[in-house]
């Protein structure tokens, strides 16, 4: 694990830099302002950081326009949060209000954007939500006629795609801690235990290595192998024979790790064995392609020409990995319908699977980082063999 634990937060000029690289990108594509809604973002270029998202009573937005900070119309009780941030305009009510949740204060600032037609980018594609009422959006499009909606997501989504090193140490400190925390699997891991009780001893011993949280814990444990890679736990015991796979997304000052190990319980099987094989060269093969210049096809290719060895299902999960950072899961996807070039300080997840046996199947998962020459990994890697508890 990491011996330095990363300062917590980001100085403004990353703020800063995030903004000026965006506003960039908006000249050339002609957008006079970005409205933003969801958490990732609103942090994204903010700073906002607070669990109270987790209520969908009240709407947050931040503006980014053309030129300057960016400005934030929150409810009032979020106010005092974001004044600690790097913005100085920031435009409150009192909500929640179902009446008028914004919708004036939003009216007023991007009434001179409509009055001359400006273009405002709003994120519409894969991966987004509009995280306001429709009606509050049918309301706001309808006092401002000459507003010019286009979709932005591909311009944000490009930014957040490549990490500062910032993120990249906190990234890799919440890997550091989710690798230090499987390390101790044999610890609470044996026969008779209810995977229900393994889970929870595992987010207690991520929380205890220094996590902020284990929000997501998925897997499973059945003889031979497992057909289902997220369900939440149940009180069934580990049984000699068992593969358990436990996958997790740790949290460190807002970033997340999201990898897997998995585990034969007293004894395993030749098949089993040879799974976990194909799957350890799959994910070494995805690791040694992820560099600049190759596309996430070309990863995804380069793991399916290895599970294809036992498993010619051609990648039926749909992707084989996918970008990391603030959310469990940002875009890139490895997939053959994802063309997106790989750069320098990428984040991503290496995450082959393969079907085996009776319906089996096994997932194995890793964490990197793009550099100018080959990827580095973030978490520990996993054992060569599959190891036996």
């Amino acid at each position: 694990m990491h011996s330095k634990v990363p300062v917590r937060g980001f100085k403004d000029e990353e703020f800063s830099a995030r903004t000026r690289r965006a506003q960039s990108l908006m000249a050339e594509t002609g957008l006079a302002g970005l409205l933003l809604m969801s958490e990732s973002d609103v942090r994204y270029f903010s700073g906002f950081h607070t669990q109270f998202w987790q209520s969908p009573t009240r709407p947050w937005f931040l503006f980014v326009p053309a030129q300057g900070k960016p400005i934030a119309v929150i409810p009032e009780i979020g106010a005092s949060l974001m004044r600690q941030c790097w913005l100085d305009d920031i435009r409150t009510w009192s909500a929640p209000s179902p009446k008028d949740d914004g919708i004036s204060l939003l009216t007023e600032l991007l009434l001179p954007l409509a009055s001359c037609g400006g273009q405002l980018g709003i994120m519409k594609g894969h991966e987004t939500v509009l995280r306001m009422p429709l009606a509050d959006w049918e309301r706001l499009t309808r006092a401002l006629p000459g507003l010019n909606v286009v979709d932005a997501t591909g311009l944000v989504q490009g930014l957040r795609m490549v990490k500062s090193a910032a993120e990249i140490e906190k990234i890799g400190h919440i890997c550091a801690i989710g690798s230090a925390a499987f390390d101790q699997a044999a610890e609470f891991v044996a026969v008779n235990t209810p995977l229900e009780d393994i889970f929870r001893e595992f987010r207690r011993t991520a929380i205890g290595l220094g996590a902020d949280d284990a929000p997501y814990l998925v897997g499973a444990a059945n003889p031979g192998g497992y057909s289902d890679v997220i369900s939440p736990p149940s009180r069934r015991p580990l049984q000699t024979g068992d593969i358990l796979m436990m996958d997790t997304g740790c949290t460190w000052d807002g970033y997340y790790c999201d990898f897997d190990r998995n585990w034969a319980i007293g004894q395993t099987d030749n098949l089993a064995r040879r799974a976990y094989d194909v799957l350890w060269r799959a994910t070494q093969a995805g690791i040694d392609a992820a560099r600049p210049g190759n596309t996430c096809r070309d990863l995804f290719n380069a793991m399916t020409s290895v599970i294809a060895e036992l498993d010619n299902s051609g990648g039926d999960v749909g992707r084989l990995g996918h970008g990391l950072g603030m959310q469990l899961t940002e875009q890139p996807s490895h997939a053959a319908f994802d063309e997106t070039e790989l750069v320098e300080n990428m984040v991503l997840t290496i995450e082959p699977s393969v079907s085996y046996g009776n319906g089996l199947m096994m997932v194995h998962e890793e964490n990197i980082v793009v550099t100018a020459n080959e990827a580095r990994l973030l978490t520990t890697r996993a054992a060569r063999e599959l190891p036996i508890i």
